[in-house]
């Protein structure tokens, strides 16, 4: 069984360390349930299987029984209150503390250079632009980025991307990509990141309306009704549109300016008003 600092989800280390003891004994759900102190004989098998919630003061518990010490038991009840945050911001704050465990103790959360790779506009910018200027210095980056940012932040980015493996170093001390094109993926607290991402870029798109000549930004929107199924077809048609885009984009390898593409469908009604 994997160590506990490998796991992002505390249900699935919950139905592990269950099969585990279970395959070299006649351990049951009712005899790890009532070790942990809950009455019902099932509540630590409906919890593993998202049908319930272990809350945050018998997370503590838990780990207990199933053996965790000092810093595991604090990473799994992070783990805990990663999955009960309510809000994008809690759950931000318990994934950033499991990192920090995790990184204490020489341990690496794949997710986390994922999550922290989508926290920040400046990551995939910096990713993009220092591979296209070589031997620029991080003041020259800095001064390059829109809005501007400063060296240090730079130099930042530069050690988390090469760190990560999102960039590395030439012979010639150049910076390359070690992968063309980036996605996210079905990771499960990645999500977060990405959407502070998509409102930081959202927000840089509505300074350039009137920062940025008209002539080098590309404006356009349209209103409509549709059913649910004229949705599902149009989020198909956006995700085949992505895909010719990013493949135009990697027809050349040079690079003269970076650009975003932020295509956005949302609802400007409520549907259950709509019925009515």
């Amino acid at each position: 069984m994997k160590d506990v600092l490998e796991y992002t989800n505390y249900r699935q280390y919950i139905a592990d360390y269950y099969a585990e003891k279970k395959a070299k004994s006649a351990f049951t759900w009712q005899e790890f349930t009532r070790a942990a102190g809950f009455s019902s004989p099932v509540h630590l098998k409906y919890a593993s299987e998202g049908r319930i919630n272990l809350s945050d003061t018998a997370a503590k518990r838990v780990a207990q029984t199933m053996h965790l010490v000092d810093f595991e038991q604090d990473y799994f009840c992070e783990m805990v209150k990663l999955d009960n945050a309510k809000t994008d911001a809690e759950k931000k704050a318990a994934f950033n503390k499991m990192i920090a465990i995790a990184g204490a103790h020489k341990t690496k959360i794949l997710e986390g250079d994922a999550f922290r790779f989508f926290e920040s506009w400046k990551n995939p910018v910096i990713r993009e632009l220092a591979p296209s200027m070589p031997g620029a210095k991080p003041l020259a980056l800095a001064r390059a980025c829109r809005p501007e940012i400063t060296a240090a932040e730079v130099s930042d980015v530069l050690n988390f991307l090469v760190k990560g493996g999102f960039l590395e170093k030439n012979d010639e001390g150049n910076y390359v990509q070690t992968e063309k094109s980036l996605t996210t993926g079905p990771m499960g607290v990645t999500p977060v990141a990405v959407r502070a991402m998509h409102r930081q870029m959202g927000e840089l798109a509505l300074e350039t309306i009137e920062g940025v000549a008209q002539d080098k930004r590309h404006f356009s929107g349209v209103t409509f009704g549709i059913t649910k199924d004229g949705y599902d077809e149009i989020v198909q048609e956006i995700a085949d549109c992505r895909k010719r885009v990013i493949a135009i984009a990697r027809k050349n390898a040079a690079t003269d300016e970076v650009y975003r593409l932020n295509i956005q469908l949302f609802p400007l009604t409520k549907k259950q008003e709509l019925k009515k």
